[in-house]
């Protein structure tokens, strides 16, 4: 074995699951933006964890609102998620400028995109500081499930995202 760092290490361990981390911005539409790593923290009570970039404008969103959604994206939206994923949503409406048709949730004002395998709704527990992200602990208030859809996953280090399946 050689010394490597820690994103070379994060391209040797792929795939991550994607998800797209879906949130209301003020006017009340939907912002998404793309991580790679999310946890399931706690079956008892319903927990799990998200990173962002401390700078993240959906970031800002959870913390104001105390409310978020994490989808796993399906493989239809693949290059849409890319996107999502290296623009801002302070000043884009990022379902409209990529193309990704948004549905509703029962009981949430947040919208996800209609092709989501996996639907998380949750509200902020608690963010901590680590590094240059927040650590986001969410508790589950409910979840939607879509077998139809296939998920989206990370290679690469994030380099690019495709179903688990590779040919």
């Amino acid at each position: 074995m050689q010394k490597i760092n820690l994103p070379q290490a994060s391209g040797l361990t792929s795939p991550n699951p994607v998800t797209l981390v879906c949130t209301e911005k003020p006017d009340g539409t939907t912002n998404l933006a793309t991580v790679s790593w999310w946890t399931y923290l706690s079956f008892n009570p319903n927990m799990i964890a998200y990173a962002m970039a401390k700078t993240s404008y959906s970031g800002e969103m959870v913390r104001n609102n105390k409310k978020v959604i994490l989808t796993i994206p399906g493989a239809a939206i693949a290059e849409a998620v890319m996107s999502c994923g290296s623009t801002t949503g302070r000043n884009t409406d990022k379902a409209t400028e990529f193309g990704i048709e948004l549905v509703n949730v029962e009981d949430s004002a947040i919208q996800i995109p209609a092709h989501s395998r996996v639907a998380i709704v949750c509200s902020l527990k608690e963010y901590h500081e680590v590094g240059d992200h927040y650590l986001y602990i969410c508790d589950v208030e409910q979840v939607y499930g879509n077998e139809d859809e296939e998920a989206l996953f990370a290679w690469n280090g994030y380099g690019k995202v495709a179903p688990a399946k590779q040919d």
